[in-house]
């Protein structure tokens, strides 16, 4: 059972302050100015991405219910949070509960991670009617957190296929990949899927015949197609690299931030950059080539660079 949360009027009830849209684009606290600034520079880049690739200026693509649904709605702070999986998003999500759910829940990290998952939790953009749809994204402060994208996915192979309780994940892509990409496989790997190699993920990923059957799934889709930042302004854009500052930002701007801190990591089972240039030994610089084309606009967009073990051709 949950402990009723002492905030629960303050959390719910931010009527007559500053919304965070203003308190971002116009900091009353003076040390919130270079942090301001830095967000500015972030979604600069994003601009200047989306201009130079033509996305925006092409036949503006119209956004469907089903682009939105990434897209958690806050009403009570006026806040949207586009999740990406792999970037922490299990503890956004159980911020997102303590901030909507109206004094229900107080810590985060009571909140079991399969219940943040549980999407009757969580309101998304896709279940407001068109003219609502529209008056949030004009008026509530947008937000999304963003990865390394090789780190990012490596991440989401480590999660998906080499732990044995993943069976979902090894029967509806496991055997799919091994039935594609290994010769010569046994009747158990195709029976089973759960021993893919990070080389025949990558070869899955590149495939054209993968991108023409279906869309990715969430965990490995390109942030630019899971949060269509060329389509949808974002006011501020947090980095996995900097997860607690970026995080505890959002909540000051959303004034929550005096009683409702970001939960901290366990660092343990990270996916770091050094493991992520090991996964990468053995994949050739042909695929590596072509899966830097895949996520190219992540890297852009973001401001990555290209990771130093990459032999490019």
């Amino acid at each position: 059972v949950m402990r009723r949360n002492p905030f629960g009027m303050d959390i719910c009830c931010r009527k007559g302050s500053r919304s965070p849209l203003q308190e971002l684009y116009n900091p009353t606290q003076v040390s919130l100015f270079c942090t301001a600034i830095l967000h500015q520079i972030r979604r600069d880049q994003v601009t200047d991405t989306c201009r130079a690739n033509s996305v925006s200026s092409r036949k503006r693509r119209v956004l469907t219910p089903n682009d939105l649904k990434h897209l958690v709605v806050d009403e009570d702070h006026e806040m949207i949070y586009c999740y990406v999986p792999k970037v922490a998003c299990t503890n956004w999500k159980r911020v997102m509960m303590v901030l909507t759910g109206r004094g229900k829940y107080s810590d985060p990290m009571e909140i079991p991670a399969n219940e943040a998952h549980v999407s009757s939790n969580l309101k998304t953009l896709n279940q407001y009617s068109i003219p609502e749809i529209n008056h949030r994204l004009k008026n509530y402060m947008k937000f999304l957190f963003v990865r390394e994208p090789f780190e990012r996915l490596v991440s989401a192979y480590r999660n998906k296929f080499t732990q044995k309780y993943n069976t979902s994940f090894h029967k509806r892509y496991g055997t799919k990949i091994v039935r594609r990409q290994r010769k010569n496989a046994t009747q158990e790997a195709l029976r089973k899927g759960d021993d893919v190699k990070f080389e025949e993920f990558v070869a899955y990923l590149i495939d054209p015949h993968t991108q023409r059957e279906e869309p990715f799934n969430e965990h490995w889709q390109t942030v630019y197609s899971l949060c269509h930042p060329c389509h949808i302004h974002y006011d501020l854009i947090g980095k996995y690299e900097t997860l607690e500052e970026d995080s505890n930002y959002v909540l000051q701007l959303a004034g929550v931030g005096n009683y409702l801190k970001f939960p901290t990591y366990a660092k343990s089972t990270r996916t770091t950059d050094e493991m992520t240039t090991e996964f990468f030994q053995n994949i050739s610089s042909l695929h590596q080539t072509q899966l830097y084309e895949v996520y190219k606009l992540d890297f852009l967009m973001f401001n990555y660079s290209v990771p130093s073990y990459l032999k490019l051709e």
